[in-house]
């Protein structure tokens, strides 16, 4: 019987995508799921709706649940984590500080300011976790949906031996919207993807081998069209390609589209787009509900549940690494290690792969369009700026970062970027430790 570890398992989104999915695979029909969280009043609701799914899919898994992580690793064949470490009211200031200085955040989880600090309070917490792992259950395979993915997955594949890659589901769902909007059968299209998580360009994407990219060249001169993703459609007439993750999150990755209110009136707005254009404080604003919780497990519960298997990939990888073995392609979180050969080797990419038993085979070696790799190496070399400056507990490397980062920099001065660094560094030294 396999056991498949969820840490952080009050996930609504998360843990009951992936539960239903595994039980759809034989090989996991009769698994042990056990949820772990510290926070016992999700941990408890969450174990409802997997109890649910295990009545309604017929599974005959074990479920166990527990707040204590050694426990939940002990014996673990596969991890998931979806940790979140600091609540609202430690996260809140990452949004809030940088906006007195005038950096205008979106979502705040990824990169920029917002990011870099909660990669400096998530990446200990993560390195804790793969200790545990290598304690605890060894050769465990190891899958991350917590972000700042590229930073996090970064220094956990360069400080520790733990088999982890990162999952993000941005790229199927850019990829699925390009062949809506170029009116194609998705299951006849392939694509490659390049590039780091939140800032990959799907550099082809065709339908039985005819290119969509001049149907959706021409689909977007419809204002109708345009509007929906008015960022990402920007960066594609002058890059070429299609950069994955919504609007609102790329809008504060570049220095085009924040750093005056006339912009952010312009490309963030509501105006017919899809479901994150870039208001200020989208996702704080949205988990400041005090019922929030409450509401995510009730639409749960009351809602049916679709026995098919749905978009995420961490079961189908689950499947192919310990499960009955089938190969799964899928984009993940890795070391580059040269496989993207214009952008800095020991930076995290997000790259084509195939999961099979022995690990994760590259399908892809080569160079991404200039261009796009430009702005990506970019981002990749801040990330792995910000990473030594974790890993040294150096507070001049965080200054340095965040001065790079494109919005700051169109922002504030450097003098500003310190001021703002250390504020930031006050409100969150309950989770950074000394800092030199």
């Amino acid at each position: 019987m396999k056991k498949i570890a969820f840490i952080g398992a009050g996930s609504v989104q998360f843990t009951t995508k992936v539960v239903k999915d595994l039980v759809t695979y034989p090989a996991f029909n009769d698994a042990e799921i056990c949820l772990m969280d510290i926070n016992e009043d999700h941990l408890n609701k969450i174990a409802m709706c997997v109890e649910r799914i295990k009545a309604e899919m017929k599974s005959d898994i074990t479920i166990t649940k527990t707040m204590s992580r050694p426990e939940a690793l002990t014996g673990a064949d596969g991890v998931l984590c979806t940790v979140f470490n600091g609540d609202v009211d430690v996260w809140q200031h990452e949004i809030i500080i940088p906006k007195k200085y005038g950096v205008d955040t979106n979502v705040g989880d990824t990169r920029s300011v917002s990011g870099m600090f909660r990669a400096l309070r998530n990446i200990p917490l993560m390195l804790d976790i793969c200790a545990d792992i290598d304690k605890y259950c060894p050769g465990a395979i190891f899958l991350n949906y917590t972000n700042p993915m590229a930073m996090l997955c970064k220094a956990m594949l360069t400080y520790t031996k733990v088999d982890v890659t990162g999952l993000c589901h941005s790229v199927q769902g850019t990829t699925e919207m390009l062949t809506e909007w170029a009116g194609a059968d998705y299951s006849k299209v392939k694509y490659t993807c390049l590039g780091v998580n939140h800032q990959a360009f799907i550099t082809e994407i065709t339908e039985d081998g005819k290119d969509l990219y001049p149907i959706i060249r021409e689909k977007i001169q419809d204002p109708e069209f345009f509007k929906k993703e008015k960022v990402r459609n920007e960066i594609f007439k002058t890059f070429g390609y299609y950069v994955t993750e919504s609007s609102g999150h790329n809008s504060e990755y570049c220095a085009w589209f924040r750093k005056r209110p006339d912009l952010i009136l312009k490309y963030c707005n509501e105006d017919g787009a899809n479901w994150n254009p870039g208001e200020y404080a989208f996702s704080l604003n949205n988990r400041r509900d005090p019922e929030r919780y409450d509401k995510l497990i009730k639409a749960f519960m009351d809602e049916p549940i679709d026995p098919n298997r749905g978009k995420e990939y961490a079961a189908n990888i689950f499947n192919a690494r310990i499960g009955d073995k089938t190969p799964f392609a899928f984009n993940a979180n890795l070391l580059n290690n040269g496989t993207i050969e214009n952008l800095p080797y020991d930076c995290c990419v997000e790259i084509p792969v195939i999961a099979t038993p022995e690990g994760y085979t590259r399908t892809f070696r080569g160079k991404m369009p200039s261009g796009p790799a430009a702005l990506v190496s970019y981002t990749a070399s801040i990330e792995n700026l910000l990473v030594d400056a974790c890993m040294e507990k150096n507070k001049e490397k965080v200054i340095q970062a965040v001065s790079l980062d494109p919005l700051c920099s169109a922002v504030l001065s450097l003098d500003e970027v310190r001021h703002m660094c250390a504020e930031l560094f006050e409100a969150n030294k309950d989770y950074l430790g000394d800092y030199k």
